[in-house]
């Protein structure tokens, strides 16, 4: 069923643009293109069938939109996260209280003996 709803909106939206690209920006529309008085639709009517269609699709793919919520299938919307948690080093808190360690001086080097020679 979800399948199906998402290719329902993907025609409807196929559809709508094409109906928008149809209208003209200034309001004339697929009226201007008829030019003849024998039109099958008048010029009035051209353009409320226009619009109707795109308000019809416009509503059909919100509709198709919230219904395709409803029939998701489970694994797509399962609530745990793929992400895994961040690894932590410290989890409980220190005593802050204390005085910092002192630093140990660093140890004097050994001197090193020169090799003989053969």
């Amino acid at each position: 069923m979800f399948v199906t709803l998402i290719v329902l909106t993907l025609i409807a939206a196929v559809l709508l643009i094409g109906v928008v690209l149809i209208q003209k920006s200034k309001g004339g529309g697929l009226s201007s293109s008829f030019a003849g008085s024998n039109q099958i639709m008048g010029v009035r009517r051209t353009n409320n069938f226009i619009e109707k269609v795109t308000w019809i699709l416009a509503g059909a793919i919100c509709l198709l939109a919230v219904l395709s919520t409803f029939f998701m299938p489970d694994a797509i919307t399962r609530t745990g996260s793929r992400v895994s948690a961040p690894v932590t080093e410290q989890t409980v808190g220190g005593d802050y209280d204390q005085a910092a360690p002192a630093a140990a001086a660093p140890a004097p080097a050994a001197p090193v003996a020169p090799a003989a020679a053969e």
